[in-house]
């Protein structure tokens, strides 16, 4: 008996009692901490972060502020821009439809839009509903038909008569905005109200998402809502401009809090949780598997940089949806980017799991960081891996290859070469039928570009008769304008990245 003592003394002080264990780590507690520290690390003046997670939200919560310099702290209800993470909501939109009868996955546009021209005709008479969410088409980015706001959604349409395919139609994936405002014309048309209506009417409200809104201008008065910031050159920028995604709105115009994006994934983990006043659900299972099919393979260069260190597999699109392996599971994800705003909603549906990052700051890629580290700690135990440092060296290093090489362009300027005539020559405005106008003024003996509502630039002697304009908001950089001159000496025309405007009969007017 009195060995029998000893060993088991000696067994409970090798083996603590279940009760002596440490308890297990918190998730939704390393995750917020994780959250509030790359926000100080990505130098970003506001985020939210929400998780959810066998279908009840683990994590809902703000941090920093909604403008910087001012007292106004992110909560879970305030507004983020959706931007391009709308997409899931518009194909889910058409997704309604398609449950109704009212359209087919593969009814042809035309059927809905009769005046849809291309200037691919086989294809402007072959393109089909689904086409339009899947970036397939062959038709390249035409974001400079809306950017800017000098368009209104017919123009834009209009317009796209004059775009051509690049490469071969239906050959490889281009990422299209104003494909996804064609999908929004068509549930207007088929529903007899318009988008944003039809979003409000059968997704927010019967979701109770009372604080997101369909419109950038409706954000713009919109209380509790952050404003947006760039970081340009070591410098935050503030930008006053939320509606510029309006004119193909389906493409990205919705603003959301936290609070109303855990009942948006958790309704798509859960679709058949919801229902409509006839007691169905909002969204069949055979259109929900649609929705996050994989459609389209996406080719290598295509795809995140994030790649570089996730080493997927595969890669593909579904229906507003991009998709990857990680850690041998399926995630479908998307990105949204305007502005001075981003987001990123994630859903791995197999474990029920989802996590949105919204940050009102351009360039923040913490967004992906926080996305893959909720991932490794809600279904990996804490998974003990950097995101946070790895992509900030990530994208540290794409930066600085970007300022080599164009410090490496810049470096073959040719000095003491000035235009050949007075800057007034230059002056004036400048047209292409599919790129719009751009016009240049003189201002205090400086040449001003102007280029739809917002940017405005300094286009300053670069050498003979190019100039380099600098655009006065930081965030878009800088772009390079060559006028042509005639045999008789005069200014006939401007190509300015990549195109080629002829100059108008009539001058713009300078100003003193």
């Amino acid at each position: 008996m009195r060995h029998l003592l000893v060993v088991l003394a000696l067994v409970g002080l090798a083996f603590p009692a279940a009760a002596d264990k440490p308890a297990p780590v918190d998730p939704a507690f390393e995750f917020d901490g994780l959250a509030a520290q790359a926000r100080i690390d990505w130098g970003v003046p506001g985020l939210a972060v929400v998780v959810v997670k066998d279908g009840r939200v683990a994590l809902a919560k703000g941090y920093g502020t909604r403008e910087l310099g001012k007292n106004e702290p992110v909560d879970a209800d305030t507004l983020f821009a959706a931007a391009s993470t709308t997409k899931a909501m518009t194909a889910a939109a058409i997704g309604m439809l398609v449950d109704e009868g009212k359209l087919g996955w593969e009814d042809p546009v035309r059927k809905f839009v009769p005046e849809l021209q291309l200037a691919d005709p086989v294809l402007a008479d072959s393109l089909t509903v689904r086409e339009l969410l899947t970036h397939h088409t062959g038709i390249p980015g035409t974001d400079y038909l809306w950017y800017g706001g000098a368009l209104d959604w017919k123009q834009i349409l209009a317009k796209l008569a004059k775009v051509g395919p690049e490469g071969r139609v239906r050959g490889s994936f281009h990422y299209q905005n104003v494909m996804y405002g064609l999908a929004g014309d068509v549930i207007g048309r088929v529903s007899g109200s318009s988008w944003e209506e039809f979003l409000r009417r059968r997704i927010f409200t019967p979701l109770g998402m009372s604080r997101t809104v369909a419109l950038g201008s409706e954000a713009a008065t919109a209380p509790n809502r952050v404003s947006p910031h760039s970081r340009e050159d070591g410098v935050i920028e503030l930008w006053d401009t939320l509606d510029v995604v309006d004119p193909v709105a389906a493409a990205g115009s919705v603003w959301i809090s936290a609070h109303d994006a855990a009942k948006w994934m958790s309704f798509l983990l859960d679709p058949t949780s919801v229902k409509d006043a006839a007691g169905k659900p909002l969204l069949s299972a055979e259109t929900v598997a649609e929705l996050f099919r994989p459609q389209v393979v996406i080719q290598p260069g295509a795809f995140y940089p994030t790649a570089e260190k996730t080493q997927p597999h595969w890669t593909t699109y579904g229906l507003g949806w991009f998709q990857q392996d990680y850690r041998v599971r399926k995630l479908d994800f998307h990105t949204g980017s305007i502005d001075g705003l981003v987001a990123i909603v994630g859903l791995v549906r197999d474990a029920n799991f989802g996590v949105a990052v919204y940050a009102n700051q351009d360039h923040a890629e913490l967004r992906h960081a926080l996305m893959f580290s909720a991932i490794d700690q809600f279904l990996d135990d804490g998974l003990s891996r950097d995101w946070n440092g790895e992509l900030r060296a990530l994208y540290d290093e794409r930066r600085a290859a970007g300022e080599k090489e164009r410090a490496e362009f810049e470096a073959k300027r040719v000095p003491n070469q000035p235009p050949a005539l007075p800057l007034a020559a230059y002056a004036g405005t400048y047209a292409d039928p599919l790129f719009g106008e751009v016009s240049f003024t003189l201002e205090e003996g400086r040449l001003v570009a102007h280029l739809g509502k917002h940017l405005v630039g300094d286009a300053l002697p670069w050498h003979f008769e190019t100039f380099r304009i600098t655009w006065r908001r930081k965030l878009d950089g800088t772009s390079w304008a060559t006028f042509r001159l005639g045999t008789d000496g005069t200014v006939q025309a401007v190509e300015a990245d990549g195109t080629t405007y002829a100059k108008s009969a009539a001058a713009a007017p300078s100003t003193p």
